[in-house]
């Protein structure tokens, strides 16, 4: 079953951001993952919560991909850099439909 890394994010140090994106999104690459979203493109819907500056999303094969891609010790240090200079919420959500109504690729 594929997994989405999504995240909302506010950049406060721009200092790690060009070195991050040019390195994870190849490490993430060649880990399986796939970058389906990084944009401050976000329009609201509807809802209360406030629309984040930055919002990715990142499909992985599996659950174990993602889960060993994040807790590499390769990603350790611009884990830690992004952590140090944003702020928001990051999340791994499986990709199905719990009713088993709609049609989700494998």
């Amino acid at each position: 079953m594929k997994y989405y890394a999504v995240a909302e994010m506010e950049i406060t140090d721009k200092s790690w951001v060009r070195e991050y994106v040019a390195t994870v999104t190849k490490m993430v690459e060649e880990r399986g993952g796939r970058f389906l979203a990084r944009t401050p493109k976000i329009e609201k819907i509807e809802g209360e919560r406030e629309v984040p500056p930055l919002f990715v999303i990142v499909e992985w094969p599996s659950k174990e991909a993602a889960d060993a891609f994040y807790q590499s010790e390769e990603y350790r240090p611009y884990l830690r850099q992004r952590i140090a200079g944003s702020k928001g919420e990051f999340l791994l959500v499986a990709g199905e439909d719990v009713t088993k109504t709609a049609k989700i690729a494998e």
